[in-house]
């Protein structure tokens, strides 16, 4: 992972471009990878952990998306990208939130957004996560939203 961390803190400051994370369900996992990166301090802007509905909402979240489509949605995590974007006034932002326990009968899933201001785009993504262990489906989860940042950006 730390890999592609670089590559990613490297592209963007060759673009001159920022970044900005509002995470849920990884808690803070791809603010923590990014920053252990040198270089980390020229990209990334700022990164919540709103890990509560209630905090999403103070971020911004339209609380009308979270009645209609529940914090786990991709409309949750477009909410969410676009507004750490907005809130730290940086280029990108990504939204994480999902469900990777507590889940019966059903496999944990995972939505997020890669949002550019630029031109007002929105990446949205769907995984399902295995493993029985909440550290390493976090993990799977950043290196997956780390492979499709460096792809898009």
């Amino acid at each position: 992972m730390e890999k592609i961390c670089i590559k990613i803190v490297e592209k963007l400051e060759k673009q001159n471009k920022t970044i900005a994370f509002m995470e849920s369900c990884t808690g803070g996992f791809l603010a923590n990878s990014i920053t252990n990166i040198s270089g980390a301090s020229n990209i990334l802007k700022v990164s919540l952990v709103t890990y509560s509905s209630e905090y999403k909402l103070k971020f911004g979240v339209d609380k009308n998306v979270l009645d209609n489509y529940t914090v786990y949605s991709n409309q949750t995590s477009m909410e969410m990208a676009r507004n750490v974007s907005k809130f730290a006034n940086s280029d990108i932002g990504v939204g994480i939130t999902g469900e990777l326990g507590n889940t019966i009968n059903k496999k944990p899933k995972v939505y997020y957004t890669i949002y550019f201001a630029e031109n007002n785009k929105y990446i949205n993504k769907i995984i399902e996560v295995t493993g029985n262990e909440r550290k390493e489906m976090k993990k799977k989860v950043a290196e997956k939203v780390l492979e499709d940042l460096f792809e898009s950006i």
